[in-house]
């Protein structure tokens, strides 16, 4: 060999070697089809909860003379939340602020400008992580149409879920999955406990508060007009949420495989308590406790998905039933909030509970471990921090929003048109001709 044709074979090596056995510095700037495949997976399953399962499972609960009016609500917002996501929504949710961006995102990704077929987001396309974020902007403002069930006017409907998945929504998302100051200062919140949950709680809770009881609340006895429809859809949640926290691992991976398997334990557990509790002060379970735990499982276990192990699971699990049933036996039976759908002592308590207990977790009991120099006690100081935040922000923006719209539009139907049910009066169909 000559000196020419040793020095061409020194120069080739590297890129052989290059090609032959590429180095893990290159996976994170390629297409990883694995990964793409579960969060296309993820997105289909996320949506899937809330057509139908959510619809299905409101739809069951409210009396029959408003059946459809919950499913068209659930579906309307579905469309709009769509539409808005693609405006302006992703870009101020996960776009860059600039001098901002500790609290929004910036414009440049309004319309989806510069997300083409080619752009990546990690190791995945960057048009699968805006469709896989834009179903989480779907669900949490359906959520909260279980605090006004029954009674708010389509109109108003449609305007609350647009401003406030604009005023509320999108900076909370920022805050904490867009690069926000809650995400430096280092909040676990995996998959939505306080972006979704602690959000769609406390709004439901003050549209309750603002819009008032319904006509014969909490005298007149207003059982769920179909406790199939709801078993069917809750069922659907329960297989859809393996999307909506596995998924947010966006990887096909160990972390999606433990928050899987977390979440399956969490519900488990979650039912069960809020079974065993019901069984024990009332005398008989009911199908409606057992799913109602289920959601409350789900809930709770959420923003912990991604950090805690089985054990870390179950425990928090097991609180969400017991907890969330007392909540909603406090909010409803004692208070009389007319929260309809339990929305805030579902989701809202059981997202503030597993938010925290996120940082309890996330270090013992198989979790995740906590980041190098932080104590449990500072991490449970981060949550409680994240929780409050997010918690005074809706709140004040809701009842704003609320405020406005009822000046303007009117939030609520006349008594007479209650008496009659929205099926009727605001679409003009029933839900049942037999």
């Amino acid at each position: 060999m000559t000196g020419l044709q040793s020095r061409g074979v020194w120069v080739a090596l590297p890129v052989i070697l290059a090609v032959l056995f590429p180095g893990p510095v290159l996976a994170q700037d390629v297409l990883n089809q694995a990964d793409t495949a579960w969060i296309l997976t993820s997105t289909a399953l996320v949506l899937f909860m809330t057509i139908p399962g959510l619809a299905l499972f409101y739809a069951g609960l409210v009396r029959s003379k408003n059946v459809l009016s919950v499913l068209m609500q659930c579906f309307a917002i579905t469309c709009l939340a769509s539409i808005l996501w693609l405006l302006y929504g992703y870009s101020l949710a996960f776009g860059d602020g600039g001098s901002l961006n500790s609290w929004i995102g910036g414009l440049e990704k309004a319309l989806l400008e510069g997300v083409g077929r080619d752009s990546l987001s990690g190791t995945i396309p960057e048009t699968v992580f805006v469709m896989f974020q834009m179903t989480f902007a779907i669900i949490t403002p359906a959520l909260v149409v279980g605090g006004f069930a029954e009674r708010m006017r389509f109109s108003a409907m449609l305007w609350l879920s647009a401003l406030w998945l604009t005023v509320v929504y999108l900076p909370v998302c920022h805050w904490v999955w867009g690069g926000g100051w809650l995400a430096d200062l280092g909040l676990l919140d995996f998959a939505g406990g306080t972006v979704v949950h602690v959000n769609a709680g406390v709004a439901a809770l003050v549209s309750a508060l603002v819009m008032g009881r319904r006509k014969g609340f909490p005298t007149t006895p207003m059982p769920p007009h179909n406790l199939t429809m709801t078993v069917a859809g809750a069922g659907m949640l329960w297989v859809g949420w393996f999307g909506f926290n596995a998924g947010s691992a966006l990887a096909a991976n160990g972390d999606a495989g433990m928050a899987m398997l977390v979440t399956h334990i969490g519900a488990a557990s979650g039912s069960l308590a809020w079974m065993f509790c019901e069984w024990r002060i009332h005398g008989k379970p009911s199908v409606l406790g057992i799913v109602t735990g289920m959601v409350a499982g789900l809930g709770t276990i959420t923003p912990a998905s991604g950090f805690v192990g089985p054990l870390g699971a179950l425990i928090i699990g097991l609180s969400a039933g017991i907890v969330c049933y007392f909540a909603t036996s406090m909010i409803k039976r004692r208070l009389h909030i007319d929260d309809s759908l339990d929305v805030f002592p579902v989701h809202g308590v059981g997202g503030i509970l597993g938010t925290l207990l996120a940082g309890v977790f996330v270090a013992t009991l198989g979790g995740a471990g906590l980041a190098e120099g932080v104590t449990m006690g500072k991490q449970v100081g981060i949550q409680f921090i994240g929780v409050m935040a997010t918690l005074v922000w809706c709140a004040l923006a809701t009842w704003i929003i609320l405020k406005i719209l009822d000046a303007t539009l009117g939030l609520r139907v006349d008594l007479d048109e209650e008496t009659q049910g929205l099926d009727i009066v605001l679409h003009d169909e029933a839900g049942y001709n037999l």
